[in-house]
């Protein structure tokens, strides 16, 4: 083999040895200067770093010195001094979200340290990355439940979180979105999975409300635990806000009905008799009753005949006439004595009309049907 052929595989292999553009590489300082880097990269070239790509933290970049191992990306094979131009902000980016994407894998439980709110939720930086931990993901200790939903008193209950360290864990980690999402949440899930296991549907527990929306109301109870009482699941007769019914601070007794995951629901209702079991000792069709109007809606008045019961006189039931606007006929508030037209207790209906009215076309041939046949106005409204 002559010396030329030796020297051009020699070159050769020299060159497939060389990182290409995009490639992270692992190299040894050389020398530190100012305002740049110059890095061994495995005695096959010299690398440098210079100023905006240094890293990110300062504090990272003041403590190099010569001999230490480093990670670079590589930005430009050849610059102007005949160097690989190398990025040590980019490869420790990349080192990063790799090490995100694996926290998201390993759902390991992590300290991170608020650093800001707003009011859709929580800012918090791990390894180099600013991260967002929503107010959905927050657990039920700290999501704010505010009345009203005010979003002002919402941001004010967030901020009170700032500087404080919370434990998370990493959701989605997504370089390309620049998307780091925490969840407080999941750890709480599983730190109750232990202590909610303990429980079963039909248990009763005791504990108090401590909040209050539109859907229903929130009950801790035992060991840190929380339960929702929706408010179909708060009394047997119809209800227009939970807070008809109960108010934050309230002790209560109620049943688990279901338990989905961490999510634990309650009821109050099961706790009582269901009156509507007795019902029709009660009242019976053709009975004439005295009823006060709770509510009025365009298809007709719900109407309270006790403080268990209560039915629904439809729109058509209430004058022999047309009656062209409803909220002048009556009021909530305004008590009227009504008919009671029919009893669904399985159903927890009960219909009424006003008394004296007549009831509907009775007559008809065998073959026809009456308009309310085709079309048949609701009896009642379900509690």
């Amino acid at each position: 083999m002559t010396e030329a052929t030796n020297f051009k595989e020699l070159l050769q292999e020299h060159f497939v040895g060389l990182p290409k553009v995009g490639d992270a590489i692992a190299g040894k300082i050389l020398s530190v200067a100012s305002n740049e880097v110059r890095v061994d990269i495995n005695g096959i070239a010299v690398g440098v770093v210079r100023g905006k790509e240094f890293y990110d933290d300062p504090r990272r970049t003041a403590a190099l010195k010569v001999g230490d191992d480093v990670e670079a990306l590589v930005l430009d094979l050849d610059n102007e001094n005949a160097e690989v131009e190398l990025s040590f902000r980019v490869a420790g980016s990349m080192r990063a979200w790799d090490a995100l994407r694996a926290l998201v894998d390993s759902k390991e439980t992590l300290n991170v340290k608020i650093t800001e709110a707003n009011k859709g939720g929580l800012l918090a930086t791990l390894n180099g990355v600013v991260g967002f931990l929503p107010v959905s993901q927050l657990s039920p200790q700290n999501y704010p439940r505010v009345q009203g939903g005010d979003k002002t008193k919402i941001l004010e209950e967030l901020r009170s979180f700032v500087g404080k360290e919370m434990k998370v864990k990493v959701l989605d980690a997504n370089e390309r979105e620049n998307k780091l999402i925490f969840s407080e949440k999941n750890v709480w899930e599983e730190e109750q999975h232990e202590v909610i296991s303990a429980y079963k549907v039909g248990d009763i527990i005791e504990g108090d409300i401590t909040a209050i929306t539109g859907f229903g109301a929130f009950v801790r109870f035992g060991d840190g635990l929380e339960g929702l009482i929706h408010i179909s699941e708060l009394a047997w007769q119809r209800i227009d806000h939970p807070s008809d019914v109960v108010a934050i601070g309230n002790h209560v007794r109620a049943q688990i009905i279901q338990i989905d995951g961490s999510k634990i629901f309650l009821s109050l209702k099961r706790l009582i008799e269901d009156p509507w079991r007795s019902v029709s000792e009660r009242y019976k069709a053709g009975q004439v009753v005295r009823g006060t109007v709770l509510k009025v809606n365009p298809f007709g008045l719900f109407v309270e005949l006790d403080k268990d019961i209560h039915g629904l006189a439809h729109v058509s039931e209430l004058s022999d006439d047309t009656v062209e606007n409803i909220n002048d006929f009556a009021k909530p508030g305004e008590q009227f004595d009504f008919e009671v037209v029919n009893l669904e207790p399985a159903a927890h209906r009960l219909g009424l009309r006003i008394a004296g009215v007549q009831p509907k076309a009775q007559t008809k041939k065998p073959s026809e049907k009456t308009s309310s046949e085709e079309t048949p106005a609701p009896d009642a409204q379900p509690s």
